[in-house]
């Protein structure tokens, strides 16, 4: 390995290590603009110079640093005069027309530029004549440009069109008149354009929703967690007074890397909303939060003391901490209630349970390792709509000349070169099964699809399978498992790569026996079984899909008790309202896709945001002794108040089930999470779903609801500026049967469900299965009319408007 000194230090690195990431391993910062870890170098800015005192031949005098590969015994000075001239003039010509506007910028106070510049010696402008100047672009809610600030470094244009993969921004002129923009005005496409804010050097690109809200140095800055898909995404909160200003993405090496999507990050909004619940409330009257805890706990034993303990059933939510749902798992186990349930249907805990049997060490792989693969196959999953960050890592393995295959009846849209092979969802287990050599051929599915998909298995030595646990029968996870294990027995480096339906998937599958579903619950309480709900954090009636059975059922309640930290239907309509606290304001435990438990340390102690106290106005210039709107608590103390033993302790997730032990003596938390052990052991905890996903017969069309990027998960769907930047849903049918059926794309279609009609634009396409139609959950659209997910429905029932 290389040997070389760099300002009188010695350091040994890997070969290919450039000089300036070998000085960084020193702590030495060789000024940089173009260079980016995750980009590379280009050599574009000129101002990472260093002076070459000693080395190989040609590589002597002044080099730049980032594309200058560390040699042994080479002699590296970075403070050089030479190299310090140097590095001050290219300063200068950088800023020759650089509007000096530091005050209005929003990156002033962690502006490269400004380091830079300051650094560098430069302080007096010398040049008089006129700055180039450039007119700004509309990017769409989420981004505002400032072309006029831009150094052209291409760290933009890198990251949108080299990394990221999407073609709608791009560099336009020549010499200083170079542009950084869209050919014309508009929404960017990119749902990861969010990373431009962090990567640019300047103030090109800034953060619209936060602007002029305050300076870095104004902030509460603190690590988090993204919760808003299975993923877990390390992200970085800034607060101010009590709210979510701005979210960054946070640098995890064994997850994320540096970067984020756009739902991570602007999906926090829900947690600063005008219409957020912050009192709790008994029989549509205000009270005090304790009040409306003890009287929720003496309402709810007596339904106990009268039908017995399984007349009060617990429901949870994927979007809990582990310590919300291990607390209901102790509270339901001592006090004889039924559940808990964190499931909205059979199917979908079977999909959850059979996906984290799956799981191990030795077949689960984190989203660097995915990136690494020579092959990737989808199996049932949509990776740029269901958890984005899945997709930036694929096209991070196409750019080093990856296959990626596609199974999946949707129509897919990735930003990588990818083959569809459009499958119902059926058919994805046999022919994955087949290629892969675990069954027989998978007659009559499509031949050629398996013999190119048995052929790219066979040269392929770093597969990754990405699985589906969504839009896909139960089954379908057991079969991705079991080809991983097959194909690494048979000396392939596989790994299994899950996409699962909420942050705390996993959490929610360890923690549920018995009664496996929303669905069940609903049943009991019809069949007069239970007369007491108890609901945390979860809003039944966004992804239950029979809206007008859950009412009824609802309705025959002798109490409806609502712990949230949302506003909607169910909260509404409860008896008692506890607010609960965000994950910002109470931390927690998640649990991601590969099984790491990484915890959230709260950003800051909650309350009613200042801005919604004083309307932008200066504070109140007086001291109280409480926090406006600090009513709400943290989910698990809400559970033990209603049980009446406020001394549950949540720190100890493992005396609710085993393999959760390796979190309890974890003091403090390791940054990078901790990986649950070996195997989670979950094979028999949830009984498999009676059925393995209806499918459409005869003349139905089956029906699939699914998400998508924007609008659709619960909290960034509260997002305004998400839902600004979003294209509006619609339906989606292959064009040949939208021919037979009469329709054609643009048309107004109604369809006629198990409880309502629904309205909607029809999209079509021969990107996708014959036989289908695809609905988005979309919060604007009422998909819940349709009944359940993945049945069929006769295609007279859907008529043109």
């Amino acid at each position: 390995m290389p040997k070389l000194t760099i300002d009188n230090r010695e350091v040994t690195v890997e070969p290919g290590t450039k000089v300036i990431e070998a000085a960084a391993q020193l702590g030495i910062m060789i000024p940089r603009f173009c260079y980016h870890p995750a980009l590379g170098a280009v050599g574009a800015c000129r101002v990472c110079a260093v002076k070459v005192l000693a080395g190989p031949p040609r590589t002597t005098g002044i080099q730049m640093s980032c594309m200058l590969e560390a040699r042994d015994d080479m002699v590296v000075s970075t403070t050089d005069a030479e190299a310090v001239d140097f590095r001050r003039h290219i300063i200068e010509f950088l800023m020759l027309n650089h509007p000096h506007d530091c005050p209005v910028c929003d990156e002033g106070g962690h502006c490269l530029l400004q380091d830079m510049t300051v650094s560098g010696g430069h302080g007096i402008r010398r040049y008089k004549g006129r700055k180039r100047t450039h007119a700004d672009q509309y990017l769409g809610p989420l981004i505002q440009h400032e072309m006029n600030r831009c150094i052209q470094c291409y760290r933009c244009v890198r990251f949108y069109r080299e990394y990221a993969g999407y073609t709608d921004l791009g560099v336009m002129g020549i010499g200083s008149r170079v542009y950084y923009g869209r050919y014309e005005e508009g929404v960017l496409e990119n749902p990861f354009a969010g990373n431009l804010v962090d990567i640019c050097p300047t103030g090109v690109f800034t953060d619209k929703p936060s602007r002029y809200r305050g300076r870095r140095w104004d902030f509460e800055r603190s690590l988090s967690v993204c919760i808003n898909c299975s993923l877990g995404c390390r992200t970085i909160v800034c607060s101010r007074y009590r709210e979510v200003v701005r979210q960054e993405a946070g640098f995890n090496p064994d997850v994320n890397g540096y970067f984020i999507c756009d739902r991570g990050r602007h999906g926090f909004y829900y947690a600063s909303a005008k219409d957020r619940p912050r009192k709790a409330v008994v029989d549509g009257n205000a009270v005090p939060a304790a009040s409306a805890a003890e009287e929720a706990g003496r309402r709810i034993d007596r339904v106990r003391n009268i039908h017995g303990g399984q007349a009060v059933a617990c429901v949870g939510s994927l979007r809990n901490s582990l310590e919300s749902q291990g607390t209901l798992k102790a509270v339901c186990k001592a006090r004889g209630w039924q559940g808990p349930v964190f499931f909205d249907t059979a199917d979908a805990a079977a999909c959850t349970a059979a996906a984290v049997a799956g799981l191990n060490r030795r077949t689960a792989v984190a989203m660097p390792r995915l990136a690494e693969a020579d092959l990737i196959v989808v199996l049932g999953a949509d990776p740029v709509n269901e958890a984005p960050m899945a997709a930036l890592a694929m096209r991070q393995a196409a750019r080093a000349g990856a296959a990626v295959i596609v199974l999946d009846p949707r129509p897919t849209v990735l930003p990588m070169p990818f083959t569809h092979i459009p499958l119902r969802p059926e058919e994805i287990g046999p022919v994955f099964a087949s290629a892969v050599g675990m069954g027989e051929d998978a007659e009559p599915l499509p031949l050629a699809a398996v013999e190119k998909l048995r052929a790219l298995v066979a040269e392929s030595r770093r597969p990754v399978i990405v699985c589906g646990a969504d839009v896909v029968p139960p089954t379908l996870p057991t079969i991705a498992a079991d080809g991983v294990s097959h194909l690494q027995d048979s000396g392939k480096s596989a790994g299994l790569f899950y996409l699962l339906s909420g942050p705390n998937a996993i959490g929610a599958a360890l923690f549920t026996d018995g009664v496996p579903s929303v669905d069940d619950v609903v049943a009991d309480i019809e069949a007069g079984r239970v007369h007491a709900l108890v609901a945390v954090e979860n809003d039944l009636f966004h992804r239950y899909p029979d809206h007008h059975r859950l009412k009824k059922a609802l309705d025959a309640l002798d109490v409806l008790v609502v712990a949230d930290y949302l506003d909607h239907p169910l909260s509404h309509r409860a008896d008692i309202f506890l607010p609960s606290a965000t994950v910002f304001e109470a931390g927690g435990i998640f649990v991601n896709q590969e099984g790491r438990a990484q915890r959230i340390s709260p950003a800051f102690k909650g309350g009613t945001p200042l801005s919604q106290i004083t309307g932008g106005a200066h504070p109140p210039r007086e001291f109280t002794a409480d926090i406006p709107g600090s009513d709400a608590a943290p989910a698990w103390a809400i559970i033990a108040k209603l049980a009446g033993d406020a001394s549950l302790d949540p720190a100890s997730p493992g005396d609710r089930y085993p393999s959760l032990t390796v979190l309890d003596d974890c003091r403090p938390f390791p940054e990078d999470g901790i990986l649950l052990d070996r195997t989670l052991g979950l094979s028999t905890q949830i009984p498999p779903s009676a059925a393995s996903g209806t499918i459409a017969g005869g003349d139905d069309i089956l029906v699939i609801t699914t998400d998508l990027t924007f609008g659709t998960e619960t909290l960034s769907a509260r997002s305004a500026c998400l839902n600004a930047a979003a294209s509006a849903p619609s339906a989606v049918m292959h064009d040949a049967d939208a021919g037979e059926m009469g329709l054609s794309s643009g048309d107004i279609v109604i369809i006629q469900g198990t409880s309502g009609r629904l309205s909607i634009p029809l999209r079509t396409t021969a990107e996708m299965a014959r036989g289908v139609l695809v609905i988005p959950r979309h919060h604007r659209v009422s998909w819940q009319v349709l009944g359940k997910n993945m049945a069929g429905i006769d295609r007279k029932r859907i008529q043109k408007g």
